[in-house]
């Protein structure tokens, strides 16, 4: 069978399709597109069947489970689909914007702005915390669902621009002041510390899931796992701490008090989880005491 792979658009994905067992699950030509275009990692495909132009109704999505032929009309020999994969590229583009152009002036704010470095290097640091999100979507995280519910989609676009916006406008603002340079070096030093360890404890929990997303529950162990449930919200609070107390703003601190309330939540609802799992009944491991989410605090 020869599988046609384009975008929404038309455009062609992988050139001249793919050739596959007519045998083939759509996991298996899920990991094919992969093979051939890295960037669609296969937990984070959403293929569905092409649309008659002007359609309006809901295209099939392809089950993973199920088998290629399933979707095919009679015994026919092709299939087109389309691979759908949605990022929120959001704050690495709104904050560079508020940091290169001077959308002040049409705000009130006429001469020229001078940027002190605390704002350089502000605009470095989130940078390369969202550049390394993207890339840790594309080859760290394996996800359990292939798929997010749409208001999902939404929620988080709201989330990240918004705040993006609201702390791009505040920390690169014309009558900004910096902190001192001692404060600024060894906070923003601290921040990227934790920026490395987040990666490292996402590079730890891929490791718990198979190539598809499978894997169930595990207990997490190494490195921060050791001392805390959630080291991965951790070093992402810190990571943040670092950066507010290098820029002091309001607008950065509101961002990190809704995070941190918003991956406690998450990380409280894990650890219930993990301890119900493994209570150390039945020949099941126990699971050990650690923190949740922020030592020495919870």
């Amino acid at each position: 069978m020869k599988v046609v792979v384009v975008s929404r658009s038309g455009k062609e994905v992988v050139k001249g399709g793919i050739v596959i067992k007519d045998t083939a699950l759509v996991s298996d030509l899920q990991e094919a597109i992969y093979s051939r275009a890295k960037k669609f990692y296969p937990s984070r495909q959403r293929l569905t069947l092409p649309l008659p132009p002007g359609s309006k109704v809901k295209p099939t999505v392809l089950d993973p489970k199920k088998g290629l032929k399933e979707y095919t009309e009679g015994n026919a020999d092709s299939l087109t689909v389309h691979p759908f994969l949605l990022g929120v590229p959001g704050p690495l583009v709104i904050y560079p914007l508020f940091y290169y152009f001077n959308v002040y002036k049409y705000l009130g704010y006429g001469g020229e702005r001078t940027m002190h470095p605390a704002q350089t290097l502000a605009m470095y640091y989130w940078c390369f915390h969202y550049f390394k999100r993207i890339m840790e979507t594309f080859f760290v995280h394996r996800f359990s669902h292939a798929t997010s519910p749409l208001s999902n989609v939404f929620r988080n676009c709201a989330y990240y621009w918004s705040f993006g916006s609201y702390i791009a406008f505040h920390v690169n603002h014309p009558l900004y002041t910096p902190v001192s340079d001692l404060q600024m070096k060894i906070a923003f030093g601290f921040g990227l510390v934790c920026q490395v360890a987040n990666l490292y404890c996402h590079l730890l929990l891929r490791n718990l899931r198979g190539p598809s997303g499978s894997g169930g529950y595990v207990i997490p162990q190494g490195f921060l796992f050791n001392i805390v449930t959630c080291a991965n919200y951790t070093t992402e609070i810190y990571q943040w701490l670092g950066f507010n107390i290098a820029t002091q703003t309001v607008a950065g601190y509101v961002f990190l008090v809704v995070a941190a309330y918003i991956m406690t939540n998450w990380a409280f609802a894990k650890h219930r989880r993990l301890k119900k799992l493994f209570d150390g009944k039945d020949g099941r491991p126990k699971y050990p005491r650690r923190w949740v989410i922020l030592p020495p605090f919870i």
